[in-house]
């Protein structure tokens, strides 16, 4: 015989608190608690955490003021005051007599240890950008994470955002604005959650020559690219040029991306952008990117420090030449120092680069390294010494894009084997 079933229990009312500068206790100091204060922290409340002992990232946030720290036991006294607490122990008793506390001052109450008795439950949550998806899974947290992963994979799919304002070619604010994003060193998966997801959003996207170019293939259709490389002119008046375009776009209410290869502030030129834009009153985000002077040495086998090896490292530009009259660079006193050298846009210029550093003291035997098209399928890497490199790139036929490092560094992970 079939047994009756028993009476559904009722389904949570979904909320979104806004804890802003309001109190929030939160009992225990291990891994729940470590979890959790994050998010508590980043909607502005104000963290009492109650715990004898605490995780070292619990006690940073303390150490920096981020919350208040009381080092003992909980007592019905600390929830004086606080809107919501979290119950963050193992100790089924201790939980208990926290949400009984709770109970009596009528504040919701979430207990890790024990959901059904809890007054709250905590979703599992995804976040894009403004975007905040909280899933409750009927008392499951692991249909509510697989629900929630699930989400999140759509929502950050490479293609258009599925809202309403977007599906139908509405702007997506009332203002323009600007945002400089770094796309990385070339591997389109280097760039930033944030970078990609303004992407999606642009409706103007002022790109460089060394963006990925698979970033620009999932544009949406009607986005208006502008090829930043086939602007003309000379390389000042092309700037100009390219603050004119992300100025009057912003002013005409569209969302604008100047996307950039590498980090935008690593000889990018965002610098002079963002002074335009904001002489023009455009509100300008920036998001930095991968750096193509860390990134593309690391993938080809060339940390640019090492324990015992370099305790320092130093990225230049090589697009001028050591005597040119306009160059900034200390090539002598670089060649003094005993870290790594990272120079960028230096193939041009290596043989003249090289026979400076030699000339002031830099051993010709020292290791050197020229990575080209790095993080991409075409990919080369050739090791060599300081006093060799610039006959061994042009005997190899190497190319810009290319990184060139010289120091210790280059074999510090892979046999002294040129490849």
């Amino acid at each position: 015989m079939t047994e009756p079933a028993g009476p559904t229990p009722p389904s949570p009312y979904p909320l979104g608190l806004r804890l802003g500068g309001r109190r929030v206790v939160v009992v225990g100091g291990g891994a729940v608690a470590t979890r959790r204060v994050p998010a508590l922290l980043d909607a502005g409340a104000d963290v009492l955490l109650v715990s004898p002992e605490l995780t070292p990232a619990l006690r940073a946030h303390v150490d920096a003021g981020r919350l208040h720290w009381e080092p003992r036991r909980f007592v019905p006294g600390d929830l004086d005051g606080a809107w919501l607490v979290q119950v963050a122990v193992d100790d089924r008793t201790a939980a208990a007599a926290v949400s009984a506390a709770a109970a009596e001052r009528r504040i919701f109450c979430v207990r890790a240890d024990d959901r059904t008795a809890a007054s709250a439950w905590t979703p599992a949550v995804t976040r894009h950008g403004p975007v905040t998806v909280a899933v409750l899974g009927g008392g499951d947290p692991r249909r509510a994470m697989a629900t929630r992963d699930a989400i999140r994979a759509l929502l950050g799919r490479k293609g258009p955002l599925l809202t309403p304002a977007v599906e139908e070619g509405a702007p997506l604010n009332t203002g323009g604005r600007v945002a400089l994003v770094g796309a990385g060193p070339g591997d389109p998966e280097l760039i930033t959650v944030k970078g990609w997801r303004l992407l999606t959003e642009a409706e103007v996207v002022v790109a460089d020559r060394l963006v990925p170019g698979l970033l620009l293939d999932e544009l949406r259709p009607d986005v208006e690219l502008v090829d930043a490389s086939k602007i003309p002119y000379g390389p000042s008046r092309a700037q100009e040029e390219i603050n004119r375009i992300l100025v009057d776009r912003a002013r005409a209410g569209r969302t604008v991306v100047r996307l950039k290869g590498g980090d935008p502030y690593v000889f990018g030129r965002g610098g002079e952008e963002l002074l335009a834009c904001a002489e023009a009153g455009v509100p300008v985000t920036v998001v930095p990117g991968v750096s193509s002077a860390i990134a593309v040495p690391e993938v080809a086998g060339v940390p640019v420090t090492h324990r015992g090896v370099a305790h320092e490292f130093t990225v230049v530009s090589g697009h001028l030449a050591p005597d040119a009259p306009a160059s900034l660079v200390r090539w002598d006193a670089l060649a003094g120092l005993r870290g790594t050298l990272v120079i960028l846009m230096g193939l041009k210029n290596l043989a003249a680069i090289a026979a400076t550093l030699i000339a002031h003291g830099k051993p010709a035997d020292t290791p050197a390294a020229v990575i080209q098209e790095g993080t991409t399928a075409a990919q080369r890497t050739l090791r060599s010494t300081l006093g060799a490199v610039a006959a061994d790139v042009e005997a190899a036929a190497l190319r810009p894009p290319a990184i060139v490092v010289v120091g210790d560094v280059v074999h510090a992970l892979t046999p002294a084997t040129p490849t």
